[in-house]
C-alpha cells in the first residue's frame, strides 16, 4: 500500500509541471532498459497474506519505430518469500519466477530532460516454488508455467542524449492462482474456492536507467550542449 500512495503523490504532483511543457522534436532511438522494483502482491487474497514481494528486476531491449512507438523484447525474475509469521506453522520458502516477453508501446519527450513511456508486456512466464513443507513431502520444487502480461507506465528524467532514469510503475499478472497447496501447506485458511480463481498479480514500483544506443534524435538547439 506504501508503494501505490508514493507512486500517485509523484505522478499527480508532476501533473501541473508536464502541462507547462512545450513539446520538442525529441524522438528516442534504440535503447537497453534495466529495471528493478519492489513487488506488492495483489490478486487472491491469499496471495496478499501469505507472500512477501522482495525484488522485481526487467532487463529489454526496445526498437524505436516511427512516431514514438517501439516494439522490443526482454527478461524478468520476481521473487516472492514465504511470510512464516502469517502461516499456521512457520514455513521458509519462496516463489522465483522468470518471464521472456514481447513489448510494445509509446515513449514520447514532452521537453528536452522529461518524457513518459506507456506499454505492454506479454509472454510466458515459469516459477519455481519452493519450501520446508515441500521438501518434506519428497518435493524439491513445484513447477508452474503461465502467460504473463503487464501494462506499465514510466515517467522519465534524461541526463544526456545517451541516458535516462525513470520511475516505473507496471501490474505484473500472471497465468496462475495462488493456492496454500503450492508452498506445500494443506489448510484453505477458511476461503473458498472462488478466491482460487483469481490470477497472482502484483504492483511493481521502481527505478530504472536507459541506455540510447545511437543518442536520441533531437531537433531542438542546445540538447546536446
Amino acid at each position: 500500500m506504501a508503494q501505490k500512495i508514493v507512486a500517485f503523490i509523484l505522478f499527480f504532483s508532476m501533473l501541473p509541471a508536464i502541462s507547462s511543457l512545450r513539446a520538442q522534436a525529441i524522438d528516442p532511438d534504440d535503447s537497453f532498459t534495466f529495471e528493478l522494483s519492489l513487488p506488492n502482491a495483489m490478486g487472491n487474497k491469499l496471495f496478499q497474506l501469505i507472500m512477501q514481494g522482495l525484488v522485481h528486476a526487467n532487463l529489454h531491449y526496445q526498437y524505436a519505430l516511427s512516431s514514438g512507438l517501439y516494439a522490443g523484447a526482454g527478461v524478468h525474475y520476481s521473487y516472492f518469500a514465504i511470510n512464516e509469521f502469517r502461516v499456521p506453522t512457520k514455513v521458509y520458502g519462496g516463489i522465483h519466477s522468470g518471464a521472456a516477453f514481447l513489448k510494445m508501446g509509446h515513449e514520447k519527450f514532452w521537453s528536452e530532460r522529461f518524457g513518459t513511456d506507456i506499454g505492454l508486456r506479454g509472454g510466458a512466464v515459469r516459477s519455481y516454488v519452493v519450501s520446508d513443507q515441500l521438501t518434506a513431502q519428497g518435493i524439491a520444487a513445484k513447477e508452474v508455467n503461465s502467460f504473463y502480461i503487464e501494462p506499465n507506465v514510466s515517467l522519465i528524467l534524461s541526463s544526456d542524449v545517451n541516458q535516462s532514469f525513470r520511475l516505473s510503475i507496471g501490474l505484473p499478472i500472471y497465468g496462475y492462482s495462488f493456492t496454500p497447496q503450492l508452498i506445500g501447506l494443506e489448510s484453505d485458511f477458511g476461503y473458498g474456492p472462488e478466491e482460487y480463481l483469481k490470477n497472482s498479480t502484483f504492483l511493481s514500483v521502481g527505478f530504472g536507467y536507459t541506455y540510447y544506443l545511437n543518442g536520441k534524435k533531437s531537433t531542438a538547439p542546445g540538447f546536446d550542449d
